[in-house]
């Protein structure tokens, strides 16, 4: 088997085959956009790169073929409650089920991580936000959402078996919104909605910076300091919301207000992968449009 560092656009395009080749003849798997997965190996994309380091390996058998991939990074401002060592961090992998290649590709980031000053691994990560390639699904195989990551059940035991214990565990549910509310929903509703100093309202895309000031409002005090999760600033979230912009449906994006300040915010997006499925990766001018018309 032979490591080769992602150093030219063509082995960069080969890093991305790897995600295809792996999930070849899977019918919940969706090809993530190149784009998007290219970005945070971009310093002049990624911010992350003004804090830190990312290093990119592909791994191929003896007879060329693509049968593994990894990523590598360090980050000043990465840290989690508790770290008493300096932490760095994995992600981007896939992988043939062979534990002997799955070490190789381990060992490759360990070293590296090493030589950086770094006591510990973390993985699989993002190198940049949280709310994106983070984390290793271990049930609920069904097609990921856009930016998750996508994983074969076997990667549990070949993290496991390499050493990875879980650090934490995240939850992700479901509801079918075609299906009734529950009475204990409909009681409690009713009697917030009969107090007047409670308020409900969606956001209004043609005043998008109240709302992005009322977000920070409720985000930084219910999550800032949580899993090493900082304060978001305004500006942060108005540029956000004007990305969001182009597909943001303003009826599923709700606000609560009590005595006329915002005490819950409540997201939502439609799944944008439900049409980028379609477009195998690519977003190039004619895969924009095929998006449009689709």
């Amino acid at each position: 088997m032979q490591l080769i560092e992602v150093s030219t656009p063509q082995l960069a395009k080969e890093f991305i085959l790897v995600n295809v080749i792996i999930n070849k003849g899977n019918p919940d798997y969706i090809r993530p956009l190149d784009k998007d997965v290219n970005e945070v190996f971009d310093p002049k994309k990624n911010k992350a790169f003004r804090f830190g380091e990312a290093i990119r390996w592909i791994l191929k058998d003896k007879e060329g073929k693509l049968i593994g991939r990894i990523a590598a990074f360090t980050n000043k401002k990465y840290k989690n409650k508790g770290d008493d060592v300096p932490v760095g961090g994995t992600g981007f992998f896939d992988c043939i089920n062979n534990q002997e290649a799955t070490d190789m590709l381990f060992d490759v980031a360990k070293h590296w991580l090493l030589q950086k000053g770094m006591q510990a691994m973390d993985g699989p990560i993002n190198f940049g936000e949280r709310d994106r390639w983070w984390g290793l699904i271990v049930e609920g195989f069904q097609s990921p959402l856009y930016c998750m990551n996508y994983a074969q059940p076997y990667y549990k035991d070949l993290f496991e078996k390499y050493g990875f214990k879980e650090f934490y565990g995240q939850s992700c549910y479901g509801l079918d919104p075609r299906k009734e509310l529950s009475e204990k929903i409909l009681e409690r509703h009713a009697k917030l909605a009969a107090d007047p100093n409670f308020s409900s309202s969606y956001i209004n895309k043609n005043r998008l910076e109240k709302f992005a000031e009322d977000f920070v409002t409720v985000y930084n005090k219910a999550w800032a300091g949580h899993g090493g999760l900082k304060e978001l600033k305004k500006d942060q979230v108005l540029l956000m919301f004007k990305k969001m912009k182009p597909v943001m449906d303003e009826k599923i994006i709700w606000y609560v207000y009590y005595k006329n300040e915002p005490i819950g915010i409540f997201v939502n997006l439609p799944d944008l992968n439900q049409w980028f499925k379609y477009l195998n990766g690519k977003f190039d001018l004619f895969h924009k449009l095929k998006f449009l018309w689709i």
